[in-house]
């Protein structure tokens, strides 16, 4: 907490039952979560001006619904069912092949799924505040009670029963005295990414050319040749939602304290430079990009990891290479091991492990409770994992369904007057059935994700 900071003097906004701080595809499912199990009073607070997070700053391919492999399962399901169908009315979604070994992936218009978000919390009678940040907690008696936010009305306060932070980098827990590891301190971060998208791309001109094989080859050859300034070897790329459109995942800045804002300012502007210098290597050396230029980037560099708090347990790599199973089940994850790493070093850029069998591992609920808390949940990349195991878990179905978990937790806890602890797992398991959520692997493996996704609606 900031001491300079006279909160007696801050007016109160509001008071709530629950306050979900952070708007990314985790807190918005728990803001629907929470409404749709009872509670009647939930908040909120994003510091961007739209909703989504990580799903519409940067991405636009949702990865974690589907396991890899030949016959995939699908793991998710819920109110992350209903945002993917919702695009598909709209006819912005479309099942992206499993290319590059994380599973079949849902691609979507990130436009149109701002507003999808919109519609849903509004529909759900979510009170929505946009340019609002977090900059301080409320503690009573060693219990979070209230938030500060900053407007560009001022400060407000904002007292709540219960919490999820949902920020990315557990800006709540921070603030909160809650204690987390920080990504770097013990293994190397993940890379940080900056996406960004090109249009008038002759898409039939670059497969039939050889598509990803002949760009893995170019890119290597530009790297060792040094004819473009590019950062990797190795990189992505596929087709939008839009006619003659690309999106990437290329860029690689490392090395970065992503909760220093010196450093993540200097990680902004070296992951533009190396947009562009990708922007002339794929003019100048992949057939079917030479008259295709950017035309946007993602709102801010994309970052993997921060803070990730210690919870009432945390999940391991061991748990998600021997497909744990777990009696407070909430989640499953198939999604393998993607660690993005520095290679300047001669390394391996991105190292993979992979689930055995293309099986789910369980995600227990206690990963999303802080060790010792009853009034907050965390969801999203900042819930409890190693480096190894949030590098699996990370997937957006995942952090979906863990912020649909949390929802129904806080709700529950709400109406039993009891604490996050106190929960009980039973009746959470059967409200999060209800709701659709995948608990168990299916018995029987589709042929495609398609087959599979209409075997679980």
């Amino acid at each position: 907490m900031f001491d300079y900071l006279d909160k007696s003097k801050i007016p109160l906004l509001a008071e709530t039952d629950l306050l979900v701080v952070g708007a990314g595809s985790a807190g918005c499912c728990a803001a629907l979560a929470a409404r749709e199990t009872g509670t009647e009073r939930v908040m909120l607070v994003e510091r961007y001006g739209f909703l989504g997070g990580t799903s519409t700053q940067m991405l636009d391919t949702f990865y974690g619904f589907f396991t890899p492999g030949a016959r995939p399962l699908k793991v998710a399901g819920g109110i992350p069912d209903r945002v993917v169908d919702r695009l598909d009315a709209a006819g912005a979604v479309f099942l992206r092949p499993n290319t590059y070994g994380a599973g079949t992936g849902v691609n979507y218009n990130p436009e149109r799924l701002k507003l999808v978000w919109d519609e849903m919390l509004a529909a759900a009678g979510v009170r929505v505040l946009l340019h609002a940040t977090l900059v301080d907690v409320d503690m009573t008696g060693g219990r979070l009670s209230g938030v500060v936010i900053a407007t560009k009305r001022g400060f407000f306060r904002i007292a709540a029963q219960r919490f999820v932070d949902a920020s990315g980098d557990a800006d709540v827990c921070h603030l909160a005295g809650i204690p987390y590891e920080k990504a770097g301190d013990l293994e190397p971060a993940q890379t940080l990414t900056t996406t960004f998208r090109m249009s008038n791309v002759d898409l039939a001109t670059y497969e039939s050319s050889g598509g990803k094989k002949l760009l893995m080859a170019r890119m290597a050859e530009a790297v060792e040749r040094g004819t473009h300034a590019l950062p990797r070897k190795a990189g992505s790329l596929h087709r939008m939602n839009a006619a003659g459109c690309i999106s990437t995942v290329a860029v690689r800045v490392a090395e970065v304290d992503a909760t220093d804002f010196e450093q993540l300012t200097a990680a902004e502007m070296e992951g533009r430079r190396q947009a562009f210098a990708y922007e002339a290597f794929f003019r100048d050396c992949v057939p079917g990009f030479a008259e295709s230029n950017i035309v946007g980037l993602s709102h801010q560099i994309g970052v993997r990891e921060t803070r990730r708090v210690f919870g009432e347990y945390r999940l391991t790599r061991d748990d998600c290479l021997r497909v744990a199973r777990f009696d407070d089940t909430v989640l499953l994850c198939g999604a393998p091991i993607e660690d993005h790493r520095d290679a300047k070093d001669g390394g391996e850029e991105t190292v993979w492990a992979y689930v055995p069998n293309s099986d789910a591992y369980d995600v227990p609920y206690r990963t999303l409770v802080p060790r010792g808390r009853d009034e907050i949940w965390v969801v999203g990349r900042c819930f409890s994992a190693t480096h190894d195991a949030h590098a699996s878990c990370r997937s957006m179905a995942q952090t979906m369904s863990m912020g649909q978990a949390a929802g129904v937790a806080a709700a529950l806890s709400l109406h039993d007057s009891g604490g996050a602890r106190e929960v009980g797992i039973r009746a959470l398991q059967d409200r999060l059935r209800a709701l659709g959520a995948v608990l168990a692997p299916p018995t029987s493996p589709a042929h495609t994700a398609a087959d599979a996704w209409r075997a679980n609606r």
